[in-house]
């Protein structure tokens, strides 16, 4: 089976060290172009552009990534709490237009209540899921091509119509991450494809087993999909090493102070990964070669698989033998990262081939090969 990898686009900003440190990259367009052209060189599927008050916005992004790229797929943030049916489906539409059929919706009904209170909205976790609900009906149907009234709780449209078809039918495909039972029985009911954040493979597989059970009652199946980052070298050792250095820099408060604003979300995705380490530093390998180091201080997915190619490979499978198809990955930094994935381990992915870097597919702008030496990133 062929596996559908997918990298990372940090519209908030890269770096080469988590925590206090001066080898911050800005978020600039170009350089989000710069990742999306390398990827799409390495045989990447697809890339997940996120969405959040630090993040340049993802659909202004997606569009200026139409113009150099051709093939790989952009995965763009749906934000159901902040943005209606109608107008999303107009957008969905042109995007999907625009990328000749590339276009895939993440869908995010928020998990941060203190973001969503500057956009204006003051719902409720299991609310944000029944506005989410409604939204996606709607926004389905308008996709169909049908003209719409609907009253809902949250959502009213009276003679609703999208006259812009994607070129996707009916619609661009959905994709949804979400850990609580609200979130579950929405993926069941609306998404085309489940992506968990990267728990180790027993949690993983009683997520897949309740979607794929609830998808059942409305005669739907669901695809599978798990987020991760990665750290891979040559070496274990050297991967290891490698985890150690990205939290070199990390001290004590920044790591209290990250999970204290993380405690404060009602987001059951967020409490999970926060509980896999407890904000210690010394139990970071939660299962095997899954290291969540990164949830220490960032927000979201917060573990990597760390290992040699072959381990990580390994690691991966075990996913997918619980019917997982798709990755999205990421790595600090996101350019060398992506890089160094697809030269190390797209050889032993179903599907994948082997990639040659040079100076045409990084645009010369990181010597890669130079600091594989001492397993640092550029």
């Amino acid at each position: 089976m062929s596996l559908d990898i997918f990298w990372f686009l940090p519209t908030s900003g890269d770096t080469r060290y988590l925590g206090k440190s001066s080898s911050g990259r800005p978020a600039t367009n170009e350089y989000m172009r710069q990742i999306a052209v390398t990827a799409e060189s390495l045989g990447y599927d697809g890339l997940l552009i996120p969405t959040g008050s630090s993040c340049l916005d993802p659909w202004v992004t997606a569009a200026s990534l139409v113009p150099v790229t051709s093939r790989i797929k952009l995965l763009v943030a749906l934000r159901t709490s902040v943005s209606g049916p109608t107008a999303t489906a107009r957008q969905a539409a042109t995007l999907d237009q625009a990328l000749k059929g590339r276009l895939l919706l993440n869908v995010v009904p928020g998990g941060d209540a203190t973001e969503l209170a500057a956009d204006g909205v003051f719902l409720g976790h299991d609310e944000r899921y029944e506005a989410a609900d409604e939204v996606l009906t709607v926004w389905r149907d308008l996709l169909a091509g049908n003209t719409v009234d609907f009253e809902g709780k949250h959502v009213t449209v009276k003679g609703a119509k999208n006259f812009f078809p994607p070129v996707q039918k009916p619609y661009p495909p959905l994709y949804f991450g979400g850990s609580s039972p609200a979130a579950h029985e929405l993926a069941a009911k609306h998404v085309d494809a489940y992506l968990t954040w990267g728990e180790p493979p027993a949690a993983v597989a009683e997520k897949i087993a309740d979607v794929r059970e609830r998808a059942k009652k409305y005669g739907r199946t669901v695809r599978f999909g798990v987020r991760l980052h990665v750290i891979v070298r040559e070496t274990n050792a050297e991967a290891w090493a490698a985890a150690e250095q990205l939290i070199s820099h990390l001290d004590d408060e920044t790591i209290a102070k990250a999970q204290a604003n993380y405690a404060k979300m009602d987001s059951e995705g967020q409490r999970r990964m926060a509980a896999l380490h407890g904000g210690r530093r010394d139990q970071l390998e939660v299962s095997p070669n899954l290291w969540a180091g990164v949830g220490l201080v960032r927000g979201g997915a917060g573990t990597a698989l760390v290992g040699d190619p072959q381990t990580v490979a390994a690691r991966l499978q075990e996913y997918v033998d619980l019917g997982v198809d798709s990755f999205v990955l990421s790595g600090y930094p996101h350019l060398e990262e992506s890089i160094r994935f697809a030269e190390l381990v797209f050889p032993l992915l179903p599907g994948k081939k082997p990639v040659t870097i040079d100076e045409e597919v990084t645009g010369g702008a990181f010597d890669v090969r130079a600091t594989q030496k001492d397993g640092a990133a550029a």
